[in-house]
């Protein structure tokens, strides 16, 4: 398995040739400094000589009959991405795993094919072509659409915090191909395809998943697998095909005539009397790179004491790190349980009504407030949640007034809550028999008949220790 990504620059906001006073055209310096802070993110090696080719096809999408790209000398190469995955359900076991980088090259981004099929017809838009696209190519060194999913999301995520993409998918900033083939341990790789333009991490995993099972039904049955290009119907969940690569093209690549070679420098290759805004210093990009998310998420488990999982939950949610840094700064309660009620609570809401961090009706100054109220011991974790429910509504009341408007605050006549303890003893025998009898764990079920008739006013803890005080008695 090998992937493909190609993603817009900058997040789609400039071509990559630009009109100058001195010439027709001129290379986007935009381009070239993300180019270049990618490849160092991806420890890579970058060129500090590298070539534009034109690569020509005819294709409704591409006006000009070429492409500009890198095919002799890219921008990068010789990198690694490094990634991390589940290895069960519960997200409780992580392993880390490496996807070789075999370059990266910069070049035009075509046009976009609107297929009308009620109509039957094609429509183009050209919106996005000449747009600077950066394609990284990764080698095969993937077995699953899950690995696949992973390394992309770690890429996106690298993108977004150096800010070279804004990597939306769904928006065409990042778009995937990934070319499958199947073999025996062993032996050389199979015939492959290539399933073009994947824009969804999900349908990705997908995709791959589905093609590797089609390839190996294809071959025990005593087919043969084309080398074609297929794309991923996500309606149906499948592959199909588009158009096979049996006569393979002659793209005719010829070196670009209006761009000179790129030519980078470090520190000490850097012409003392050179200015500086003339030029792409890979040091000085390298010195500026931010913290990447697995430095992040290194800092997150260190400083808070959180789980690993929980860092990259924290991370793969955009916006999600700042907003628990921001309660924990906010309130009194351990980071450890902070994350419970971020990762339970507000992120399940979140999701469920599909809404973003930014979009959230609670903020981290209201959790934090409402997790106070908690901490001190004046609301019970039952009340708690009732009163998020209510904040949830976006009513702009502080968690104190719903405590109050709607009588939560714990319950602190210590004599009234040892008789209701009482009451759920004699009224439940049975249960006080299996107690006794060596099953502690239906002590739990008398504690939330407790917490049922005080609706939830009750320290659990408190309750606890009167119910173990009486029945030991």
């Amino acid at each position: 398995l090998q992937l493909v990504p190609a993603l817009c620059v900058g997040g789609c906001q400039g071509r990559m040739l630009q009109s100058s006073k001195y010439s027709s055209t001129v290379l986007n310096r935009r381009c070239v400094e993300a180019a270049v802070m990618t490849g160092l993110a991806l420890n890579c090696s970058i060129n500090k000589k590298s070539l534009f080719d034109r690569k020509h096809y005819f294709y409704a999408d591409l006006p000009a009959g070429y492409q500009i790209t890198q095919q002799r000398v890219p921008i990068a190469v010789n990198g690694s991405l490094s990634y991390s995955l589940c290895i069960d359900s519960k997200m409780s076991q992580m392993v880390t795993k490496t996807v070789r980088i075999k370059q990266i090259q910069l070049e035009q981004d075509s046009g976009k094919s609107l297929h009308d099929d009620t109509r039957s017809q094609t429509l183009v838009d050209l919106n996005r072509a000449g747009v600077g696209l950066m394609e990284v190519v990764m080698e095969p060194d993937m077995c699953c659409g899950e690995e696949a999913a992973a390394a992309v999301r770690e890429l996106q995520l690298i993108l977004q915090t150096l800010g070279s993409s804004q990597a939306v998918m769904a928006e065409g900033q990042l778009r995937v191909d990934a070319n499958v083939s199947v073999h025996h341990p062993g032996e050389p790789y199979g015939v492959r395809t290539e399933v073009k333009n994947i824009n969804s991490i999900r349908f990705l995993a997908k995709a791959i998943d589905y093609e590797i099972q089609r390839q190996i039904e294809e071959l025990e049955n005593g087919g043969t697998i084309l080398n074609e290009t297929r794309a991923f119907d996500s309606k149906l969940g499948c592959t199909v095909p588009m158009r096979d690569k049996e006569g393979k093209q002659d793209y005719r690549f010829m070196p670009e005539p209006n761009l000179p070679p790129l030519i980078l420098y470090d520190a000490k290759s850097l012409p003392a009397n050179m200015n500086h805004q003339q030029v792409i210093n890979i040091d000085w990009i390298h010195e500026r790179l931010p913290d990447l998310p697995s430095v992040k998420r290194k800092k997150l488990v260190e400083q808070y004491g959180i789980l690993p999982e929980h860092s990259f939950t924290l991370l793969n949610e955009e916006g999600l790190a700042e907003f628990f840094e921001s309660v924990v700064k906010q309130t009194q309660m351990k980071p450890k349980k902070v994350i419970g009620w971020i990762l339970k609570d507000l992120l399940s809401y979140l999701k469920q009504h599909s809404l973003t961090v930014k979009e959230s009706p609670v903020s981290s100054f209201v959790l934090a407030d409402l997790l106070n109220l908690l901490e001190k011991k004046e609301i019970s974790s039952t009340a708690a949640k009732q009163v998020l429910a209510e904040l949830w509504k976006g009513e702009g009341k502080t968690p104190l007034e719903i405590v109050k408007e709607q009588k939560l605050e714990l319950l602190q006549d210590q004599k009234e809550l040892e008789q209701i303890c009482q009451a759920v003893i004699d009224g439940h025998k049975n249960e006080v028999m299996a107690i006794k009898a060596g099953n502690p764990k239906v002590l739990n079920k008398l504690i939330g008949l407790v917490q049922k008739k005080t609706q939830g006013r009750s320290n659990p803890v408190l309750v606890k220790q009167l119910l173990e005080k009486k029945l030991s008695g």
